[in-house]
């Protein structure tokens, strides 16, 4: 039932074998997804609404936790159907069906809420960092942007090692709250009557708001759709339902781990604040001080340790996110590493222009508005992925029934009026404390947020009023063409690089079978040292001098068994000088050996192969150690 589409996170898909596993096999090798997506509901970004919650209202508010979470874990489920069935992660689906345009816009409002979410997780981290290490926030800033190196690493290692590394640290959040738990003591009588629901008026509705606002990530219905699909699974009818109901149960395990968390920061503001007449406490930093003058040095230790591990871990998933929203949308792929640095970047700046002229305390207010940009996002996420879950004719089967269809409307719409309501709260606010702005609110604001709103309006009814025929995805690369006649293809000049290792033997015996005897070779290798670099040109360093005695050999051995060969000598950078050497002597084929560096050894090193392919528009073969 899969659709004509470029893979969703290609260099994992399919990549976990779920067949031929039974029981708890099977069950485990579906778990793991979920808890990618549920870091982002107890990231940084929740940590205010919570504390804020628990401390002006004691465990009134659990209830809105608790139907946040069965909101998040119905809409999480709705997008691992969609996965599943139709083999497309939700950017993906939105492509299909919204012209180019809207894309883009969907595009730009998913990136604005991912570099958002990430801002939240910086802060948490340099929060963290400086509560317990007392590193200044600028430098905790700083150094949030090293886990680029972090994310590389992992995803060179593989889908399983990536949750492994996100497992344990929802174990460490899990652990360090648990022993908090402990240390605090709350009045488990209360908090079983804080699952009553209540009236909720002025501040208590607004905080209401921002908790359930805050809690449904939209980055995490992208995110989840694609997570899906690095399951290998049986197509067949009963292979579908069964990977539908063991997606649930990780679901539902996952978020169910995610909901004690931010249970847990409201009770433990409750029991350690609101108790104690500590009313307004909404700032990370005040919790950890008032933490530490009730109890001592430990609890809030703790709570520093589950900050940054929190924070680590929801930037690893927003990373990917990326990923998925940049390639469904617009069908852009680049380098994960390349654009997890933008990311950072974009999120960084923000951060640090605040620190610099409002100070370290305004960084709550920027978590704030942090939260306020991601509830602009949620119903671009929300409506299409209802829609798409919805249609018949694509899910067949598989399309959600009346009751479910209700359901998520019915929190689609809680959701939107709620952030709609956040929104304008907020720009009223924003009107009467800044009145020497007033201007700009009202000549770019509001005009903004009202285009905003008419984008809205134009995803929820164009599937219903302007139904077409929905086409295959664009994918990044294009659609196969029709292949015909295969002329044999002979090279006369051909280029094999150099490096007098274990490669050599390999790239040259791989070079000779292109061209056998009647085409000319021309054995390349680049001198990269120091002087080399500077200058550009020939040096006469010891190094060159037995580069070039080397690589006379290998011309000598060639010409001796009957081939025509000769060596050039490149200085400087490596890439640069194989492209000039191949314009320059018209090679018309070129062999490289691959070096083998992996995910570090790539960022230190460079990949010269990468280079030289997108300079040279020759076809290149490359040739793996071994090979």
């Amino acid at each position: 039932m899969t659709e004509k589409h470029g893979e969703s996170l290609a260099n994992v898909h399919g990549s976990v074998d779920t067949q031929g596993k039974l029981g708890w096999k099977k069950i485990m090798a579906f778990l793991g997804p979920a808890y990618l997506v549920s870091v982002g509901y107890m990231d940084p970004g929740n940590w205010a609404t919570d504390l804020a919650g628990g401390s002006e209202f004691g465990y009134k508010l659990i209830w809105i936790l608790f139907l946040s979470n069965l909101i998040a874990l119905l809409l999480q489920s709705l997008s691992t159907r969609l996965g599943i069935v139709r083999g497309l992660d939700l950017a993906q689906a939105s492509k299909n069906t919204y012209n180019r345009f809207v894309n883009f816009c969907l595009y730009i409002l998913a990136q604005i809420a991912i570099i958002a979410c990430d801002l939240a997780e910086i802060i948490g981290m340099a929060i963290g960092l400086q509560l317990l290490f007392h590193l200044p926030l600028l430098w905790g800033v700083s150094l949030t942007i090293s886990d680029t190196v972090l994310l590389l690493f992992l995803m060179n290692k593989g889908m399983r090692k990536l949750e492994g590394f996100i497992i344990s640290m929802i174990f460490i959040i899990g652990l360090s709250f648990l022993v908090e738990m402990f240390i605090v003591k709350p009045d488990f009588a209360e908090v079983a009557k804080g699952f009553i629901p209540g009236n909720l008026s002025g501040s208590a509705l607004y905080i209401a708001i921002g908790i359930i606002g805050a809690t449904v990530m939209p980055h995490n219905l992208y995110l989840h759709s694609s997570l899906v699909q690095t399951r290998k699974i049986d197509r067949s009818h009963e292979g579908i339902k069964a990977a539908i109901r063991f997606n649930f149960m990780d679901t539902a395990i996952a978020l169910n781990l995610a909901f004690l968390v931010n249970a847990a920061i409201l009770i433990l503001a409750a029991s350690a604040f609101f108790r104690n007449g500590y009313f307004k406490i909404a700032e990370i930093q005040d919790a950890y001080k008032l933490l530490e003058h009730i109890f001592g040095s430990l609890a809030p230790a703790l709570f520093a340790i589950a900050l940054i591990a929190s924070g680590q871990s929801s930037t690893i998933t927003g990373t990917l996110a990326g990923q998925i929203i940049m390639e469904g949308h617009i069908n852009l792929r680049i380098q994960p590493w390349l654009r997890r640095l933008l990311t950072r970047l974009l999120a960084i700046l923000p951060a640090v222009l605040t620190i610099v002229y409002f100070g370290d305390e305004a960084l709550g207010s920027l978590i704030i508005l942090s939260q306020v940009v991601l509830s602009l996002q949620l119903g671009f996420a929300v409506i299409p992925l209802i829609h798409f879950t919805s249609d018949k004719e694509r899910m067949g089967k598989f399309a959600i029934g009346l009751k479910v269809k209700i359901l998520a409307w019915t929190s689609a719409a809680l959701i939107v009026v709620l952030n709609i309501k956040l929104v304008v709260g907020q720009i009223i606010d924003w009107i009467n404390q800044y009145p020497a702005a007033q201007g700009w609110i009202y000549a770019i604001v509001i005009p903004l947020t009202l285009a905003i709103l008419v984008l809205l309006l134009y995803v929820f009814f164009k599937p219903l009023i302007l139904r077409r025929h929905e086409l295959p995805a664009r994918v990044p690369h294009g659609l196969a063409t029709a292949i015909t006649d295969l002329a044999a293809t002979t090279y006369s000049h051909i280029g094999i690089t150099i490096d007098f290792s274990n490669n050599d033997r390999d790239s040259i015996r791989h070079g000779l079978m292109q061209g056998g005897k009647n085409a000319e070779y021309t054995l390349i290798h680049i001198v990269e040292t120091a002087a080399a670099n500077y200058h550009g040109t020939e040096v006469l360093d010891h190094e060159t001098l037995s580069d070039k005695e080397n690589l006379d050999k290998y011309v000598s051995t060639l010409n001796t068994l009957g081939y025509h060969a000769h060596a050039q000598i490149g200085y400087g950078p490596a890439a640069t000088a194989i492209t000039q050497i191949v314009k320059n002597d018209q090679i018309d084929f070129l062999v490289m050996g691959a070096h083998g560096h992996k995910a570090l050894k790539d960022l230190i090193f460079g990949t010269t192969v990468d280079k030289v392919r997108h300079r040279v528009n020759i076809p290149i073969l490359i040739v793996k150690p071994g090979a």
